[in-house]
């Protein structure tokens, strides 16, 4: 029997299996507004038990990659519409990742040109982004020097949070998925590493792990808690994050607090398959502990060791990735035990349709 093609009930959202689509960006949206193609792209896909969509910038502030659609403006919640109405008429259910990088961008993706926002005015060294091109293509360019957010900045923030995910309710998404993974402003500010601040946003752990717990509570306050989930990635060195002292107990404190916010889920993604850092051992029996509502974990997983994980109760829910992306009826092939198909790597973040939505399903001679 396979646990991974079970149904699951995530807060009275039905899911009709245990596999989730992780949030993978695509740039597909050249003028920041979903398109026609996206909506081909979702629908391909509605057999996942869930999709969780790619990260969808909350304000202009936000952003930090090319041609990546927002959920700040009436013309974006209007083409979303079209992506969740083609997801839920093959029987699948979408949540939306809400996304603000913080300081990993450039100053061409920010309102007037200004400075990126962070916890701190430090710039992550050596790392970049991809800027607006010629002929829908993009520029790769290191990112901006940031500055730091003022105390009373904060809950500003948190608001265009509040407003997206209002605004991802009103477009049929069945709840949000705040990203506060991969060294974007949430961790910006829960990185002992690299948050320096002496106000009520910095120094010890519940200070760090303020902002995101305010933005959370808002967020639940405004949409519900049962409708709202967040991805984090526990020692993720992506975007110049470094470790720290107090590093486990900052993330098995953060498990605790959201343990007690009965969310719909949260989102561990282990880096290792990015090239980063991996969680290290014995962590996620830790935070499985700490934490006990519906996790979903991510991380390069296969089809065996999504099953081993789920029979050891270490997961409710697996992500997958890149296996989505080359394979649209995914389930199904895990269902069928057929053959899987490699994704093109020069197609993830370029082109138009080719590497997008024109892998083929699978058909039987």
């Amino acid at each position: 029997m396979s646990e991974l093609l079970n149904i699951y009930t995530m807060n009275a959202i039905k899911l009709n299996n245990r596999v989730v689509m992780a949030p993978m960006t695509r740039s597909r949206a050249y003028d920041l507004v979903p398109t026609d193609s996206m909506v081909t792209y979702y629908r391909q896909r509605a057999t996942a038990g869930l999709i969780v969509s790619e990260g969808s910038p909350v304000s202009m502030e936000g952003r930090g990659q090319a041609y990546t659609p927002g959920i700040y403006t009436d013309e974006q919640i209007e083409g979303w519409k079209k992506v969740t109405e083609a997801v839920h008429a093959q029987g699948g259910k979408i949540f939306i990742q809400l996304w603000h990088v913080g300081r990993s961008s450039h100053v061409a993706h920010q309102p007037d040109g200004q400075a990126p926002v962070s916890s701190v005015s430090r710039v992550a060294e050596g790392c970049t982004t991809h800027i607006p091109g010629d002929n829908c293509q993009s520029v790769r360019v290191f990112h901006s020097q940031p500055r730091a957010l003022a105390t009373d900045e904060v809950p500003r923030v948190t608001q265009d949070f509040v407003r997206a995910a209002k605004n991802a309710i009103e477009a049929g998404f069945d709840g949000v998925e705040i990203h506060a993974a991969n060294g974007y402003i949430f961790e910006q500010f829960i990185n002992g590493g690299l948050n320096d601040r002496t106000d009520r946003y910095g120094g010890n752990i519940a200070n760090r792990l303020r902002f995101t717990l305010e933005t959370v509570d808002a967020i639940s306050a405004a949409i519900g808690s049962h409708l709202t989930g967040i991805r984090i990635a526990p020692f993720g060195r992506l975007q110049d994050m470094h470790g720290f002292d107090d590093e486990q107990d900052t993330w098995l404190a953060l498990g605790i607090e959201l343990r007690r916010r009965h969310l719909a889920y949260v989102h561990l993604s282990d880096q290792e398959s990015l090239g980063a850092q991996a969680i290290p051992a014995g962590f996620l029996t830790k935070f499985r502990k700490a934490y006990e509502g519906t996790l979903i974990v991510a991380g390069s997983y296969t089809q065996a060791r999504a099953e081993m994980a789920l029979r050891e109760g270490f997961a409710d829910l697996i992500a997958f990735g890149r296996p989505f992306i080359a394979n649209p009826d995914l389930v199904k092939r895990m269902k069928n035990g057929w053959p899987m198909v490699v994704p093109d790597k020069d197609t993830f973040y370029t082109g138009r349709d080719a590497g997008y939505i024109d892998y083929p399903t699978y058909h039987v001679d």
